[in-house]
């Protein structure tokens, strides 16, 4: 039986490489490859020789034989992607290879930012010889969303650190952290003294939502919650009110379905994991029984993918309701659709007395969060979908 490419997939594509029968897709070499949710083993070109699962930096790759129930739903998913048909443009033309002029001696880069997209550069720079790199970050350890950024609940996503020690241990690799550009040093002195400077900080600030009311204290953004729950420096004193029956969460992607889980998840489930023990002590005088996630588009367009929604579907600990019409309209792609029956499945999900609920919400924005001196409310809209 074929081997299955489960939740856990960071799309790191070790895999692809090991594969001797090319069975893994997308590739690299794939217009699809950035955009793809997961990857997908072709069920009828595997030969179940076992190679992907070491190359995995995540364990996300397991036998066929040996998957989980809560797993099962990724065997038809890892089929369906090779069955629903692809378009395969031209691939663009090779550049060609240009070769360092030894004679110029080391060839210095400066990466500002210590995350996977940070490592991953170093580790293409590096497989060239006569490099040296210098990943340089204002925090002092690495890693970046990896550490401060992936759910505690997804430990095994975090243990792609692996990988990194790797890159770190490469001859011409070195930190230099809890240094800041722009502040401990400047721009133009990176530039002086090396080659290349390479900016991989990802984006630092939040959208706004530009509606009345989103200054309140209840207010905040999924950076920060996100941050606090795993012991960011910034967000080590931020103060969470953990005091109400209901949250709502603005937006229906994979944060959003993070931060709705970690709310209204046991913390007893969480005493293992490496969430902060002042974001720990907080969850469990929390109050919160229903989280409300409200994207503005319809559930086909959710943002979330589908490797989240199984995950979040495989757990009897907590409610999902869904609420919504437009579950049964066929999308006219293959994953989409998969989406919605998934979600359509969710309405009928028994409810056990106890559990905390998650409540899907489509088609509906915000339009002003109400509240005296505090948000107690949240004012939204019901949006038309409008196809062009």
């Amino acid at each position: 039986m074929a081997h299955v490419v489960t939740q856990a997939c960071c799309g790191d594509a070790s895999c692809v490489f090991a594969c001797p029968v090319n069975a893994i897709h997308p590739t690299p070499d794939e217009a699809d490859f950035g955009l793809a949710e997961m990857l997908y083993i072709d069920p009828v070109s595997c030969v179940d020789c076992g190679a992907c699962v070491g190359a995995c930096p995540v364990g996300a790759i397991v036998p066929g034989t040996r998957v989980e129930t809560a797993q099962l739903p990724f065997v038809a998913i890892n089929a369906l992607f090779h069955e629903a048909g692809r378009d395969h443009p031209v691939q663009a033309p090779v550049p060609p290879v240009v070769r360092k002029d030894d004679s110029r001696g080391t060839l210095r880069v400066a990466i500002v930012g210590p995350g996977p997209a940070a490592l991953y550069a170093a580790d293409e720079l590096l497989k060239r010889p006569g490099v040296q790199v210098n990943v340089i970050d204002r925090l002092p350890t690495p890693h970046g969303l990896v550490r401060a950024g992936v759910a505690p609940d997804h430990q095994s996503t975090k243990s792609i650190d692996g990988l990194f020690r790797h890159i770190e241990d490469q001859p011409g690799f070195s930190y230099v952290l809890n240094v800041e550009v722009g502040r401990d040093i400047a721009h133009e002195e990176l530039i002086e003294h090396h080659h290349a400077v390479i900016y991989a900080t990802g984006a630092s600030q939040d959208r706004v939502l530009g509606i009345a009311g989103e200054d309140l204290p209840g207010s905040g953004t999924a950076t920060a919650l996100v941050a606090w729950y795993n012991g960011h420096p910034d967000h080590a004193d931020h103060v969470v009110n953990l005091g109400t029956e209901r949250a709502v969460i603005v937006g229906n992607g994979n944060v959003a379905l993070d931060v709705a889980r970690i709310l209204a998840t046991d913390p007893s489930r969480l005493e293992s994991t490496d969430i902060a023990d002042h974001a720990l002590e907080a969850l469990r005088s929390s109050t919160i029984r229903e989280i409300v996630l409200l994207g503005r588009r319809g559930a086909a367009q959710a943002a979330f993918t589908l490797p989240e929604l199984v995950g979040l579907l495989s757990r009897d600990d907590i409610d999902i309701v869904v609420e919504g019409t437009d579950l049964d309209a066929p999308s006219g792609d293959a994953m989409t659709d998969r989406k919605l029956q998934a979600l359509r499945a969710a309405t009928t999900r028994p409810r056990r007395a106890g559990n905390r609920r998650i409540v899907f919400r489509f088609a509906t924005s915000p339009i002003e969060l109400m509240g005296p001196g505090q948000v107690t409310g949240v004012r939204v809209r019901h949006n038309e979908l409008v196809t062009t």
